[in-house]
């Protein structure tokens, strides 16, 4: 099932609070990913909280960015 980001905002740790467009949210530990590709970028405090959403999913100021899905998928519900 396909769901869209609607809303996004940082938390400590490098985690991020999301909400999805049936009103479900999720946490999403950033932690396992900041040692692969473009995400090794986001340890940098500053260009981890330029997080938004963009289109239906998130990203960030150095055009990473994460399928909806996975994120659904992947999170822990609140």
């Amino acid at each position: 099932m396909y769901l869209a980001v609607k809303d996004v905002e940082t938390r400590p740790d490098y985690q991020l609070l999301l909400t999805f467009e049936n009103g479900v949210k999720k946490i999403f530990d950033m932690m396992p990913y900041l040692e692969t590709g473009i995400f090794r970028e986001l340890k940098d405090p500053d260009l981890f909280n330029s997080v938004k959403v963009s289109f239906d999913t998130i990203a960030w100021d150095n055009e990473a960015d994460l399928d909806p899905e996975f994120l659904y998928e992947n999170g822990t519900e609140l």
